[in-house]
């Protein structure tokens, strides 16, 4: 759970560093990729407990929902960071977003791995 979280703040301060130095067409495409690759980092980590660890689909959605809030809660840390160095008057500290982010993401989290390991163990053949 811990390496994926990583994996999740490791994709969102990459592809923001590489839309600020895009042209303003491309800073959407840099969006669109960091969504794909946090999906496939999803996608992956709830067929890793799937079928890997055998989980039942309420563990795989807690997992996943845990490494999207602790993913968030790393980027809401290196927002405040950034804030801290940027030095930008007039602007309040994004203090809001490290109790906020992870909530307003695991929870959504959840209910979509839940979703999708409930439809993995419907379907899939176990030995």
């Amino acid at each position: 759970m811990m390496l994926v979280a990583v994996t999740y703040v490791v994709i969102g301060i990459g592809f923001a560093a590489l839309a600020k130095s895009a042209d303003a067409g491309q800073v959407r495409l840099w969006r669109l990729a960091a969504w794909l690759a946090s999906a496939a980092v999803a996608a992956a980590h709830i067929i890793y407990e799937h079928f890997r660890l055998r989980e039942s689909p309420r563990p795989v959605a807690l997992h996943a929902a845990g490494a999207v809030g602790l993913g968030a809660f790393g980027l809401a840390v290196a927002a405040n960071v950034h804030w801290l160095f940027a030095g930008s008057p007039g602007q309040h500290p994004p203090l809001l977003a490290l109790p906020v982010w992870p909530v307003v993401t695991a929870v959504p989290a959840f209910l979509g791995a839940l979703a999708v390991a409930a439809v993995l163990a419907r379907f899939s053949r176990r030995v």
